[in-house]
């Protein structure tokens, strides 16, 4: 198996796993098991754990950001814009095996402990405060309305996933709706 296959495998794995089950009640063996890689081979791509998990979470970083902006794109409207990343939200908060944001997952259990977990984290959620900086200022409005479209997502987000339903995307949607109706 080469290096490219191995390492796409081990990804795989991980994310069904970590997303799953959590980072700490997985092992090597279980990654082992479930991608089809030898444990030997594990190790060359991922010399640590802590790598095998700072890899899964930035390749789940670029699709989870590409999806969200492949669906905003669809929109013209700078204002629909804005509103349909809640869209979006809700849409993922339904998948089958939602289980919250696997950043602040990973970040409750390893924050305090990996210095390489935590600049994973961080870089994702600026990425998405970012992006939604952009919306904002495409859409003409003050630049800190952004800090609070990011909080009322990050919130919905995370209710979602201990809640196990979709409905914070929809209260987070009419939140976010009102602030652009504010700023009209």
């Amino acid at each position: 198996m080469d290096s490219e296959l191995a390492r796409d495998r081990a990804l795989d794995a991980a994310e069904t796993l970590f997303y799953g089950r959590g980072v700490q009640s997985v092992g090597m063996d279980d990654i082992r098991s479930a991608s089809g890689v030898s444990l030997k081979r594990l190790y060359q791509l991922f010399p640590a754990k802590e790598q095998l998990v700072e890899a899964y979470l930035r390749r789940r970083d670029v699709r989870w950001r590409q999806r969200l902006a492949e669906h905003v794109d669809r929109h013209t409207d700078p204002f629909e814009r804005i509103l349909a990343v809640f869209d979006w939200l809700r849409d993922w908060f339904g998948e089958p095996g939602f289980r919250g944001c696997a950043w602040i997952n990973a970040y409750g259990e390893l924050g305090a402990t990996s210095p390489r977990v935590v600049a994973q984290v961080r870089a994702h959620k600026r990425a998405f405060k970012a992006y939604l900086a952009g919306l904002v200022a495409d859409a003409g409005l003050p630049a800190p309305l952004a800090g609070q479209l990011y909080l009322l997502a990050e919130g919905a987000t995370v209710t979602a996933g201990t809640e196990g339903t979709a409905e914070p995307a929809e209260h987070a949607a009419h939140a976010a709706g009102l602030l652009l109706d504010a700023h009209r």
